[in-house]
């Protein structure tokens, strides 16, 4: 009876899937001027399963609202678009990055580089990623350091 139960529980746990594992890292929101309501996420998001998996949803208790968004260039325009997922491929990563997939957090109250951002992230198969982001102030483009006026 017990070696019965026991296997059982090896064949049913063998069968069943596993969530995808995946993780955030290199996450930042970026610090906008004082009175800008909204702001964005960025991060890479790796997943370690044997099968690709969707970033359907964001969500923060610093923000009224948290929508997936990319860039689009158009007709040599650049255009922001919500979408509805992002998928993270099987044993791979995608970048969330300016000009880029990234995660649009609209009223903001007060942003702080000393005080980090929660963000709640949903997979498609029910996992949440609970983040604490540091706030990081706008870079400077590449080369545009140097140059003089």
């Amino acid at each position: 009876m017990f070696k019965r139960a026991l296997y059982s529980l090896l064949v049913l746990g063998m069968a069943a899937p596993a969530l995808a594992k995946v993780d955030a890292v290199d996450g930042y929101v970026r610090l906008l001027p004082p009175g800008s309501p909204n702001t964005a996420a960025f991060m890479v998001l790796k997943n370690d399963a044997d099968q690709p998996v969707k970033l359907v949803a964001a969500a923060s208790s610093a923000a009224g609202r948290a929508e997936l968004h990319t860039h689009l260039y158009k007709n040599g325009v650049m255009n922001m678009r919500q979408v509805e997922s992002i998928e993270i491929p099987a044993k791979g990563e995608v970048a969330l990055q300016p000009g880029s997939f990234h995660i649009m957090l609209f009223e903001i109250g007060a942003l702080s580089e000393k005080s980090p951002m929660p963000l709640t992230l949903t997979m498609d198969d029910g996992q949440k990623l609970d983040l604490s982001l540091p706030v990081k102030p706008i870079e400077p483009m590449a080369g545009m350091k140097h140059m003089k006026h």
